[in-house]
């Protein structure tokens, strides 16, 4: 088993490194062990899972999914973490199959090998836009959990009928089922941040809802509808349909009632009216 990370070890790593974890990049370690190994064993990776991880950090969870994982990828945009975090996997997990990649996770199209699993504690401030980045861009990727926001990881499980379901909602079951797996606790973390966490899993369609096309044309129906959550979606997607008067004739076309709001709608409505307006 790899020797894991602990409070004082990732202290002592970042004085090392003369790094200050910061709120721009939304930066917070963790520092507990046995919080690893149960993120690790909610994830239900096993001996076959390649894994890609985003914004490894000094490794803490990374140890962890070394233990597990067939192959481990780490996408670290910080060239002295990344150089640091081959070291510590190295030293600390000799036997991992483990690769580091530098680059802006946003950016990132390709990897060494097709990740099959997306297991992360994802930087607060972009934990949304690079999980559906990763989604898109890597469609091997059939299954994950991420540790984010709690206010987060609840937008990205609401189901429709909920007030915090919205855009995120909508979009992360493109891809996917998500529901919730757990809170964490803020004193795991370093610093200690001043909100909560939760860790949310998610299972791939065994079916795509369609192709890149009916993608892109659902997200903008999305974005429409939620830009103006507490329209009707007659008056909502107006400017997307050209006037209130099309965007009734498309949504009557998808079966879908002018007078509902876009948080009442699933994402195969969504869809529905996507499809209406080709």
């Amino acid at each position: 088993m790899a020797e894991l990370l602990g409070g004082s070890d990732v202290r002592e790593l970042a004085a090392r490194l003369g790094v200050m974890p910061t709120k721009k990049l939304g930066q917070n370690f963790v520092t507990d062990p046995n919080t690893i190994r149960r993120i690790v064993a909610v994830s239900n990776i096993d001996g076959e899972s390649i894994v890609v991880e985003i914004g490894p950090g000094l490794g803490s969870l990374t140890l962890g999914l070394c233990e597990v994982a067939k192959r481990v990828i780490a996408v670290e945009i910080d060239q002295r973490m990344a150089a640091a975090i081959a070291e510590t996997v190295a030293k600390r997990a000799p036997e991992a199959n483990f690769d580091v990649v530098t680059a802006d996770a946003m950016r990132v199209t390709e990897l060494p090998e097709a990740p099959d699993a997306l297991v992360a504690n994802l930087p607060y401030n972009i934990s949304v836009p690079v999980l559906l980045h990763f989604l898109e861009h890597f469609e091997s990727i059939q299954s994950g959990l991420v540790l984010v926001q709690a206010e987060v990881a609840h937008r990205l499980a609401a189901q429709p009928g909920s007030k915090i379901y919205g855009s995120p909602s909508v979009k992360l079951a493109w891809y996917a089922a998500a529901r919730l797996a757990g809170n964490v606790a803020r004193g795991i973390f370093w610093p200690v941040p001043n909100v909560d966490s939760a860790l949310v899993s998610f299972v791939k369609h065994a079916e795509p809802l369609g192709d890149e096309a009916l993608r892109l044309a659902t997200f903008a129906v999305i974005d429409e509808a939620f830009a103006q959550r507490r329209k009707t979606l007659r008056q909502a997607l107006a400017g997307w349909a050209g006037s209130a008067a099309e965007a009734e004739a498309r949504l009557i076309r998808a079966g879908i009632d002018p007078s509902e709001r876009g948080e009442q709608l699933t994402v195969h409505d969504f869809v529905k009216i996507a499809k209406a307006a080709i």
